[in-house]
């Protein structure tokens, strides 16, 4: 599916599209669709790194891997990863930043792997995250933030599970381009993830 990652990379939604209907109706494994989509997507990320794509790519490459995700959901119903929920996950963008792209992608190849997500959206307050946590009791809390001021406020959020009693029922896992092993030592998280497919892989892994 070389034909797929090429369209997304080369950011040809209406190619990308027809495509995955193509490949769908030909009853290509839709694991192995989404896949070429990720490996569009890595593609996307590196020539955003080396400066020939900017911003408005980004926004426009979430818009197709959204658009093609939502032609890939029905073909998932009775295979083999339909079935009940793996379990709750819930994810937010910090308080202070609004990105949301990588957010919104890590969302959707959850879904498609099997959890249910529910997502709080952008600059959600901290007390916001601990009362939802409190409530729906998720596996797993993905804080996502794409700016250095993310940092207090991914921190704010582990120390108030802790506050609240709730630190040792869920994981905590960070999301974000400029994340490293500083920043998951500083805010007191589980693990943190540069890439949507790391957050299944550690969710898989998880009892």
């Amino acid at each position: 599916m070389q034909d797929l990652t090429n369209a997304m990379a080369e950011m040809m939604e209406d190619e990308v599209l027809a495509l995955t209907d193509k490949y769908l109706a030909e009853g290509k494994p839709p694991q192995a669709i989404l896949d070429a989509f990720q490996a569009g997507m890595a593609e996307i990320g590196k020539r955003y790194e080396a400066g020939e794509y900017f911003v408005a790519e980004l926004i426009m490459a979430g818009e197709m891997m959204n658009a093609g995700s939502e032609k890939i959901k029905p073909h998932l119903k009775g295979g083999p990863q339909a079935g009940p929920s793996k379990g709750r996950v819930l994810v937010a963008t910090v308080q202070g930043d609004i990105h949301d792209i990588g957010k919104n992608i890590a969302v959707t190849i959850m879904e498609l792997a099997g959890y249910e997500v529910k997502n709080l959206g952008e600059d959600v307050p901290t007390a916001t995250i601990i009362e939802e946590v409190k409530a729906w009791k998720p596996k797993m809390v993905g804080l996502s933030g794409l700016l250095t001021l993310a940092y207090d406020p991914m921190k704010a959020v582990v120390d108030g599970l802790k506050e609240a009693g709730l630190r040792d029922s869920v994981k905590v896992l960070l999301g974000g381009g400029q994340i490293d092993d500083y920043v998951l030592k500083f805010t007191g998280a589980d693990v943190y993830a540069n890439d949507a497919m790391a957050n299944v892989t550690y969710l898989n892994g998880l009892k």
